[in-house]
């Protein structure tokens, strides 16, 4: 597949900071950092566990939609407002990474909107077997 495609979840903060939920150039996929809305009903968990599951579930959806999987990430970036979540972040992306075992980084920061608890971001190489 050659080209630049761009993969839209509708969100409106797509539209009003002018960006895509994924950018698809070639045999590569670029996620952009993904928060744990439930992008149907524009809804937020409380617990950063459940958000972590959405987020992970967007970009399942994401990188589906551009025609990649899970098993094609190659590098993860994680960023988490809280120490204290990390632990329970873990337990969900140690489930939704089993066996793929990205390159990672997680780092401890602020995020955009007081409810946000997580972001994830992810690069894919489509696999060649």
């Amino acid at each position: 597949m050659t080209g630049r495609r761009h993969i839209s979840t509708g969100s409106p903060f797509e539209k009003a900071a002018a960006y895509s939920r994924a950018v698809v150039d070639g045999d590569w996929c670029f996620v952009a950092g993904t928060t744990g809305y439930d992008y149907d009903t524009m809804s937020m968990p409380d617990s950063v566990g459940a958000q972590t599951e959405n987020c992970l579930t967007t970009i399942g959806k994401t990188l589906a939609e551009a025609g990649f999987t899970m098993k094609d990430v190659v590098r993860a970036r994680y960023m988490v407002v809280d120490r204290a979540d990390v632990d329970a972040v873990f337990a969900v992306l140690g489930k939704g990474f089993a066996g793929i075992n990205p390159a990672a980084t997680m780092v401890i920061c602020d995020l955009v909107r007081p409810e946000m608890k997580v972001e994830i971001e992810v690069t894919a190489r489509r696999s060649v077997e």
